[in-house]
């Protein structure tokens, strides 16, 4: 059964699957796609080119789909955002459209959006992700799965973020984030995050193999990429986390963030 409050506006256009329930006052515009079993709360906005999957809770005032924040851009362009399923998005969220023809801002499966943290054109959010309240995405930032980034922490435009990272309250990130660490301050790393590896139960061995990749790019901080190169070449990275930790510091154009002194 589909529940559609009286009050709020629903396009003919807009297609809505079943068990989907829509509260007082929300929008939905025509070219939406809501996956079974959604709950749109009251005032929420979902903005055309917007696709929800299956069970994704967006609560009130979350706006998804508005225009980029982009001044080169033309509201002619079709494009959209592709949230996965089972995510939950708190009061206040706004995610923005692609700035590209026919592209997508997306956010992975089962990730917890907190209240008022934006996500702007472009963005692309793994899966079980949490990004705590008030956090701001500039266009084009990659978060990988598994990330926390705490709350109003502020990630600037194009960085890349790491699976399995955490990333502390009111950081400033402007740098690239390899996987599996923790970050503090501005561009900080401050060690593995060995909590979440145990949480994710990944096996002592590969923990071992990623703290020995880790000290070897770390161990001087002029050239992380060569020493990332070097370090698989002499047999780092044995495990899946070890070789992807090593290969995040060989692609991308963007310095990387470095271990306190």
């Amino acid at each position: 059964m589909i529940l559609i409050d009286e009050t709020a506006e629903v396009s003919s256009g807009a297609e809505i699957g079943k068990g989907v329930n829509i509260g007082p006052y929300a929008i939905v515009e025509s070219g939406v796609v809501v996956g079974s079993d959604c709950m749109l709360a009251a005032h929420g906005i979902l903005r055309k080119g917007t696709i929800l999957g299956e069970g994704v809770k967006v609560d009130s005032f979350a706006v998804i789909g508005g225009d980029p924040q982009d001044l080169d851009f033309e509201s002619d362009i079709e494009s959209g955002v592709r949230v996965g399923a089972g995510c939950e998005i708190r009061e206040g969220v706004t995610i923005h459209r692609s700035s590209k023809e026919n592209g997508y801002t997306e956010v992975g499966s089962d990730s917890f959006l907190m209240g008022n943290c934006h996500i702007a054109h472009d963005c692309l959010v793994g899966s079980n992700c949490v990004i705590a309240n008030g956090v701001l995405l500039g266009g084009h930032v990659q978060i990988g799965e598994d990330v926390f980034v705490g709350g109003a922490a502020a990630i600037h435009q194009f960085v890349r973020v790491g699976d399995g990272t955490m990333i502390a309250g009111l950081a400033p990130i402007s740098r690239d984030v390899p996987p599996y660490v923790t970050v503090a301050g501005r561009n900080q790393v401050c060690g593995l995050n060995m909590v979440g590896l145990r949480r994710r139960k990944i096996p002592m061995d590969s923990i071992a193999d990623l703290k020995r990749c880790y000290l070897a790019v770390y161990a001087d901080l002029k050239n992380p990429g060569k020493l990332a190169s070097k370090a698989s070449k002499d047999g780092h990275g044995s495990s899946e986390e070890g070789r992807r930790f090593l290969e995040f510091f060989q692609v991308g154009s963007r310095t990387y963030c470095r271990p306190r002194k």
